[in-house]
């Protein structure tokens, strides 16, 4: 028996020369992710401008959680993301109900209503500058029904609002798609064997749908939740770096930013960065925990 062809696909497993492929990506790995990560950890133990450095231990820490400011950004960042996934994750997944009804035109509806997701966020932050004008499409659509104009971005509970109608909009079309895939795994044979036993269409929704979703929900919660924490762009369209009108629209990414960059505070911006770091971990590992929950 030859055993040369063995041999030699056995040389090819072991020889280094494949770490010579895998050099190109490693580096990229430790240049542009491993190292900006350690510099953050070690630039929040520091007041820096850019150039002089005084080590202060956390002294970076406890002024951010007495800040104010970061205070109001925190609370920026959960109601805007409480509120949209309050209304996308039940409207997107009523939504994807009815387009899995259809018998034509999934498609069309499903890139459809995930074109809002693919759009740029700072086109889709200036869109809702022009939707959200006193004399702007949302008033219009308002005054049908008798409502009177709202100066949306010149108050802070309605700026707020319109940050979360801008969320929702954009988030829709992912909701609706993960729904969708989801749905398309239940067997039709259970809904079949429910009508035969004389179950009406949202009877068994409620008996079948629902508890064969519940990790759909999970992942959309938790992602969303991981997403609405760094949300910048969209809302820097409307508000600017100081989130105007009176910081109701500064998010905690753009704390950071207008520390970082605005006012050259890097050793508070990294800090702000490490705790926004903390959040997103402790939402990924719940995330984790339940589907793996869910799988076993």
């Amino acid at each position: 028996m030859n055993r040369e062809p063995a041999k030699r696909l056995h040389h090819l497993r072991t020889s280094p020369i494949w770490y010579l492929f895998l050099f190109p990506t490693m580096l990229g790995i430790l240049l542009f992710m491993a190292y900006p990560i350690i510099e953050v950890f070690r630039l929040s133990l520091f007041q820096s401008n850019g150039t002089m450095e005084t080590f202060k231990g956390l002294a970076n820490y406890r002024y951010i959680l007495g800040n104010g400011t970061f205070r109001i950004a925190l609370f920026n960042t959960f109601f805007i993301t409480f509120f949209q996934l309050l209304v996308a994750i039940p409207l997107g997944f009523l939504i994807a109900l009815a387009i899995n009804s259809l018998d034509r035109g999934k498609n069309f509806l499903k890139a459809l209503f995930f074109i809002p997701y693919v759009t740029p966020a700072i086109a889709a932050g200036t869109l809702f500058l022009f939707i959200l004008h006193p004399n702007g499409i949302l008033n219009t659509f308002l005054a049908w029904f008798g409502a009177d104009p709202v100066s949306w971005l010149e108050n802070g509970m309605s700026a707020r609002v319109g940050a979360v109608l801008l969320s929702i909009w954009r988030s829709m079309g992912f909701n609706v798609i993960i729904f969708l895939a989801y749905l398309q795994t239940i067997a039709q044979e259970h809904y079949e064997a429910a009508y035969v036993d004389g179950c009406g269409r949202w009877q068994a929704h409620i008996h079948i749908t629902f508890p064969q979703m519940r990790s759909a929900f999970a992942f959309l919660i938790i992602m969303g939740w991981i997403n609405g924490m760094q949300r910048f762009t969209d809302v820097y369209a409307l508000g600017g770096m100081t989130g105007s009108p009176a910081r109701s629209l500064h998010t905690i990414v753009g704390f950071i930013y207008e520390r970082g960059f605005g006012n050259y505070e890097f050793g508070v911006a990294s800090a702000a960065s490490c705790i926004l770091f903390v959040i997103i971990l402790l939402f990924t590992l719940l995330n984790m925990k339940l589907t793996r929950g869910d799988e076993s």
